[in-house]
């Protein structure tokens, strides 16, 4: 049996933002308060919405106090500026940095027996859904909009934890190009390396089945398709991006993902390494690992990333193809190939065993231990 959850309501395309006052409307939600990072704030990307609640005459707060990597600190910060505001609905206005910020502060707030962040790792037995969450991504990658998942970084214990959790995905995403626009070449390629390592560990987890299949293949094909363009800055390739990370997110929010992602939540946590280059980074390396453990799915990967000739492969050829589609891809849009000058010696162990412990690594097709998790490691270093 599978069990699949999407938003209740999504809007895509250019000028999608727009909606957000008629769906307030709708809900009957009156006082929002919006979550951003500084940096949206600063560059104006933010006031693309507060515009839309002032010009409906809406009361809002915003609240801004969110790093790169959410850290314990910003969750409580925000349930106390939540409650301040005497909020009915967080606008989620960012990257999975505000949104995961928003989705922790959301529980919270409707289950506050969790009001201990860390009690909130893994699949926490909360009651109740979170506070409203409207989501506006303003990056083509983490597709936080649509899962049921969020990260914490605990700052104190130099680890990020990862929590998985029905009641708090957002019951609304804006889904908007135009909102897009603004990201930088480097985030506009880690994002959206992100996207393709949801969709490829998506596809190839324990637990996928036909229906996220079809989702994580298509994400696949729209992100080959549409990163470079995007990276460039072209609408149509933004416009492909925000698609196709929201596709993946759809079906690896049900799935599950990987030891890529197990291994990047640690190199995140530990250097401030912003997530999707890690995971670009790993990307490879970890496939490499995978591909005797996926039976013929990395021939479908490399014919989804336009790779010619693939189904005449032999099934090792198909497999290099799909692992060399990758590494081309990332070179284009400038991802490192490797962790030199990062990735330091005495921290190996320690990233190993934190990686073995991420919720996210039981789900990787082919099992492992904390000695070949440490020698992936060590092979970018």
């Amino acid at each position: 049996m599978n069990r699949i959850i999407l938003n209740e309501t999504s809007y895509h395309g250019a000028g999608a933002v727009k909606e957000i006052t008629s769906e307030l409307a709708r809900r009957g939600l009156k006082r929002p308060i919006v979550f951003s990072d500084p940096a949206l704030v600063e560059l104006g990307v933010a006031k693309k919405v507060t515009a839309l609640l002032d010009a409906a005459k809406v009361k809002y707060a915003l609240f801004s106090d969110i790093k790169p990597n959410p850290t314990i600190q910003n969750v409580k910060a925000g349930v106390k500026a939540f409650k301040a505001a005497k909020a009915d609905v967080i606008i989620a206005l960012g990257g999975g940095s505000s949104m995961d910020t928003a989705k922790a502060v959301g529980i919270i707030i409707t289950n506050p027996k969790f009001a201990d962040v860390r009690s909130l790792e893994g699949c926490a037995p909360t009651k109740r859904p979170c506070a409203p969450i409207f989501a506006v991504p303003t990056t083509a990658g983490t597709a936080a909009e649509v899962t049921i998942n969020y990260v914490i970084t605990d700052v104190e214990k130099k680890r990020k934890f990862v929590c998985v959790d029905p009641h708090d995905i957002p019951v609304a995403a804006f889904v908007d190009p135009d909102m897009m626009s603004s990201m930088p070449k480097s985030l506009t390629a880690f994002t959206g390396m992100d996207a393709l390592t949801h969709a490829i560990e998506g596809y190839i987890t324990k637990a996928a089945c036909p229906m996220t299949d079809m989702m994580h293949l298509e994400a696949i094909r729209l992100i080959s398709l549409n990163l470079r363009d995007a990276v460039a800055n072209k609408p149509s390739g933004r416009e492909g991006m925000a698609l196709g990370q929201y596709i993946a997110g759809m079906g690896f929010s049900n799935v599950g993902l990987g030891v890529d992602h197990a291994m990047a939540h640690g190199l995140s946590a530990l250097y401030d390494m912003p997530h999707g280059k890690a995971c670009a980074i790993l990307l490879p390396t970890a496939m490499k690992f995978n591909a005797q453990a996926t039976g013929g799915k990395y021939r479908a990967i490399a014919a989804a990333m336009g790779v010619k000739g693939v189904e005449k492969m032999t099934l090792a050829a198909a497999r290099k193809a799909a692992i060399a589609a990758v590494e081309k891809l990332a070179a284009d849009v400038g991802i490192p190939k490797d962790l030199k000058g990062v990735l330091k010696k005495e921290d190996v162990q320690f990233l190993a065993e934190s990686a073995y412990a991420d919720a996210c690594r039981p789900g990787n097709p082919r099992d492992c231990d904390v000695k070949q998790i440490a020698a992936l490691y060590r092979k970018l270093m």
